[in-house]
């Protein structure tokens, strides 16, 4: 018996595409999450990518709010946005999993700062329930 995982189960959620293309283009993107109580927090990211038919990584050195925020809320919204062109994405879904790819080792005076900064790089492996025109302009959240 072939059993299929969530992810493989769903299909492929309209505008994926668009929104790693638009994402590889300008090189960032937004994480928006919220902790239990609904208090919000944006992180910024560089990377995303598509990881089966309605999933999508993202990869950042990600703060601690961000973490912690997923480990109680694990809804997520995704923006990719052009300002100059005021074109742009929002994925909305949720964090299946999250993965540790890189961990700081040592400490080197030269390039640490006084601020803390995170330790670990995570990926987040978003499933994919929509992805919805962002713009600037008026809008109303209509599935690209």
């Amino acid at each position: 018996m072939n059993v299929k995982t969530m992810a493989e189960a769903r299909p492929r959620v309209k505008g994926i595409e668009r929104a790693v293309a638009l994402a590889q283009r300008l090189q960032h993107v937004f994480v928006g999450t919220a902790d239990r109580d609904g208090t919000p927090h944006i992180a910024a990211a560089a990377r995303l990518e598509i990881t089966g038919d309605s999933n999508l990584a993202v990869s950042s050195w990600f703060c601690p709010a961000t973490v912690s925020n997923l480990q109680e809320n694990r809804k997520v919204s995704v923006v990719v946005w052009n300002p100059e062109t005021d074109e742009g994405v929002q994925v909305v879904g949720a964090v299946e999993r999250i993965e540790e790819t890189a961990i700081l080792d040592g400490y080197a005076p030269e390039i640490e700062t006084a601020e803390p900064s995170p330790q670990v790089e995570r990926r987040l492996i978003v499933g994919v329930e929509k992805v919805i025109a962002f713009s600037h302009a008026a809008h109303s959240d209509t599935e690209v």
